[in-house]
């Protein structure tokens, strides 16, 4: 016999109700809901491995503040022409007070097993019609991440997983004609063009058999805009500068691009790119001498640069200097944040201060860049397909900040910017700044029998398609069919990281190691060396039933891979 689920419902006391108020401003200045009066805000928990005793006694010690909480068992009272809408995560997205909250109980009372589910519970009051309750489900549910949760208490919140199939060939592949090609690549959302699949369809007639949707899947992800910058690569043909006020400014530019060009010994047959225009300025600095103190070695997460370090005694007089790193690296989430906005701008920042964490660096200091249109504009003017962005504004800037208060990191700088052509896609844009001893970092080519190991959060479904759908066109359909697309962060596991990564011994074992960004194993491990051997059945899962495409490509955010 299973364990009872016990249910309970917090509320905030009058005083205290400033999320109940901000949702309410939100109806009325946002959503124009006419005949809405008030709004109520509870959090409903769900919990499951603890006798009614220990339930009780978590109320209020875990779940509650009795100075500042209401608590209602297992219903809440509802006066007459109020109206209760429920909303949770998905199944597999990750829910960080649910987690929290499980490993609290578990601490109190001791028990193993102690499984916890939220959810979020509006109560609206005033005589709403049905356009404007549907008016509301639609401004607070995103369908990328959350859903209506049933009134009904579930008899058991255990998962069930079934054993995952075995990766099939996909069967017909290399017998497509052109017609079949692009429905195929229609029907199957890839981030890769036509060239790319008639290139891969080619490639499977001459090995006489068809791919398995893993090799479709990592390969997808291998030749993602996001991660092989097809759009950087793009051959400029033909550059023109409009007229305006820096127009001089940008012919200068060109011309000092095409004077690094011939320095370089680029040739003039090849085409310029963006890719060329960014990368050539640091290129010629180092042909010139002038970039000696850059680091230079296998591992690339993060621009980093040799610098002299004061070391001071106890009366702040400098006693010698120690040779360090300086790293830096920025990151943007843009369609992430687009289509998810908490959490994209909160991996934004996590994704950013994963790199140089890679690299055995401290991450101390932050900046945020965003880019928004209007968001001051009512929600019945948002672009169809896209959220409105008075909620890409409010809840980017949640996610950011929660990740990074979490984690412990300044922010020193905030600049946010606002244009109608941002209405297009929203920026989000996290940077950092990190450091590390010299004497701390291991540099280090791995050999034939070197283990690989995974350390951090595990692997879950909220993870898979990050870098092609970074890669794809936003349509109307981007929020409706994205759902895995954006994880959720867990700043605290990432913390953990940190403290591990700054301890000398661990650090001491590391010869090489890489972060697990968009495209999980097959990108964070598949770039440690030219060749490996990879055990899927061997990834740490949140849950069981991933079959092995899902283990291949799923990101996890706060997790390395280390040699």
């Amino acid at each position: 016999m299973e364990p009872t689920v016990y249910r309970l419902f917090v509320e905030r006391k009058e005083g205290f109700r400033s999320e109940a108020e901000r949702i309410f401003s939100e109806m009325k200045e946002f959503l124009k809901i006419e005949h809405l009066t008030g709004v109520r805000f509870l959090n409903r928990y769900d919990v499951q491995g603890l006798s009614e005793t220990d339930f009780r006694r978590a109320a209020f010690q875990i779940f509650a503040d009795p100075r500042t909480d209401l608590v209602f068992f297992p219903e809440f009272p509802q006066e007459t022409g109020e109206t209760a809408l429920a909303v949770e995560y998905l199944p597999g997205q990750y829910d960080q007070r649910a987690d929290s909250a499980s490993q609290c109980a578990a601490l109190l009372c001791g028990a193993d097993g102690v499984t916890v589910r939220t959810a979020r519970v509006y109560v609206f009051r005033g005589a709403l019609s049905a356009a404007e309750l549907d008016k509301i489900r639609a401004y607070l549910i995103n369908p990328v991440d959350s859903r209506e949760a049933a009134a009904e208490k579930p008899s058991s919140l255990v998962m069930e997983a079934r054993r995952p199939d075995d990766i099939p060939e996909i069967a017909g592949f290399t017998a497509l004609d052109g017609a079949g090609l692009e429905e195929f690549l229609k029907q199957r959302m890839l981030a890769m063009d036509s060239a790319d699949l008639r290139f891969l369809q080619e490639y499977f007639r001459q090995k006489k058999r068809n791919p398995t949707e893993t090799e479709l899947r990592v390969l997808d992800t291998y030749w993602s805009d996001h991660c092989r910058h097809t759009t950087f690569g793009t051959a400029l043909e033909k550059i023109t500068v409009p007229e305006g006020p820096a127009k001089r400014v940008l012919e200068r530019a060109l011309r000092t691009a095409q004077e690094v060009r011939t320095e370089l010994g680029i040739p003039p047959q090849r085409p310029v790119s963006l890719m060329e225009l960014a990368c050539s300025g640091a290129k010629v600095l180092k042909k010139r001498g002038l970039a000696d103190d850059v680091e230079t070695s296998a591992e690339i997460n993060a621009c980093s640069v040799f610098i002299p370090v004061s070391i001071l005694d106890d009366a702040g007089k400098q006693t010698g200097t120690e040779e360090w790193l300086l790293m830096f690296k920025n990151e943007t989430h843009n369609h992430p944040t687009e289509i998810e906005p908490f959490g994209g701008a909160a991996t934004c920042i996590g994704g950013a201060i994963r790199d140089p964490l890679s690299g055995r660096a401290w991450v101390y200091q932050s900046m945020r860049v965003t880019g928004a249109a209007d968001p001051t504009v009512p929600v019945s003017a948002a672009i169809p397909g896209k959220l409105p962005q008075s909620k890409l504004t409010r809840e980017a800037a949640a996610g950011f900040s929660a990740y990074g208060n979490q984690i412990g990191l300044t922010t020193g700088q905030v600049t946010e910017y606002y244009h109608p052509g941002f209405a297009a896609k929203r920026m989000e844009l996290g940077a950092v700044l990190a450091a590390a001893p010299v004497s701390a970092v291991r540099r280090e080519e791995p050999e034939a029998g070197d283990v690989v190991i995974l350390v951090g959060g595990g692997t879950g479904r909220d993870g898979i398609g990050g870098a092609t759908g970074s890669s794809k066109a936003h349509t109307e359909k981007s929020v409706e069919t994205a759902g895995a697309e954006v994880q959720k962060g867990n700043a605290v596991e990432e913390r953990k990281l940190q403290r591990l990564f700054r301890n000398r011994r661990a650090a001491a074992m590391i010869r090489r190691c890489n972060d697990f960004g968009a495209g999980g194993v097959a990108v964070a491990v598949g770039e440690l060396a030219p060749g490996l051997d990879i055990d899927l059945d061997a990834v740490p899962k949140k849950y069981d039933g991933l079959d092995g495409t899902e283990l291949a490509i799923s990101e996890s955010q706060e997790r390395m891979a280390v040699v």
